[in-house]
């Protein structure tokens, strides 16, 4: 069976070197940019590996792998491509600056990597009677349901909604409207509230209120000397 999958393994290699070499031309000299593909393979079954992260250590991620563990992506000579996936140790291959093709090919093989979980040691308790204490008085933390429900009340998201500044995206929304109400009236005057009886109804229940009346001034501090 080993052998069976080492025989697989050059196969693949082989039809990819042999696929390169093909589709080799002379690139021109200005142009550093050559498409690199390949497979992503388990190192012990040579299964492929889907979704697989592809990262440049130039320009951040630029890939991933298709369900097949295939992958083309566009990367300059000499770049360090780097494959992350969870449950799979990461590993980086460089992208040789020699090369005279405009295309580049390789097999890649990931290794499984183990996860390791932190010890939990359970004790008994010292009597068999504090079971029930404890069983009642102890808090017992709030699930995940249960923190997503307190974090979706009205009064927890209008006060979360209140102290977060506007975005990106309110800030345009604003702007947008603006210049839409601007272009709505262009070339003609806006129009006023003289005739509004809304307008005049705010007017006389101010006016009720007496947010027109002259406030009296306050009286200046006068020092009194004591001599």
């Amino acid at each position: 069976m080993n052998a069976r999958r080492v025989l697989l393994f050059f196969t693949l290699l082989g039809s990819f070197l042999t696929a390169s070499t093909l589709n080799a031309q002379t690139p021109k000299k200005d142009n550093p940019f050559i498409l690199f593909t390949g497979l992503v393979l388990t190192s012990d079954s040579l299964k492929p590996i889907p979704f697989v992260n592809i990262r440049s250590n130039r320009r951040g991620l630029i890939g991933y792998t298709d369900i097949n563990g295939y992958f083309d992506v566009v990367v300059k000579r000499g770049d360090t491509i780097l494959f992350q996936q969870i449950e799979k140790i990461g590993s980086s291959h460089v992208v040789p600056d020699s090369l005279r093709g405009n295309r580049y090919n390789v097999v890649k093989l990931m290794t499984q990597d183990t996860i390791h979980i932190p010890a939990i040691f359970i004790r008994a308790l010292p009597l068999k009677s504090l079971f029930n204490h404890e069983f009642v008085s102890r808090a017992v933390p709030d699930d995940a349901l249960e923190r997503a429900r307190k974090n979706l009340e009205n009064e927890a998201m209008k006060e979360e909604l209140r102290m977060r500044p506007n975005d990106a995206h309110q800030s345009q929304s604003l702007l947008t409207q603006q210049r839409a109400q601007q272009l709505y009236y262009y070339q003609q005057a806006p129009p006023q509230n003289f005739l509004s009886p809304v307008a005049w109804m705010q007017f006389f229940e101010a006016w009720k209120r007496g947010d027109f009346k002259k406030k009296p001034k306050k009286k200046a501090y006068e020092y009194i000397s004591p001599y």
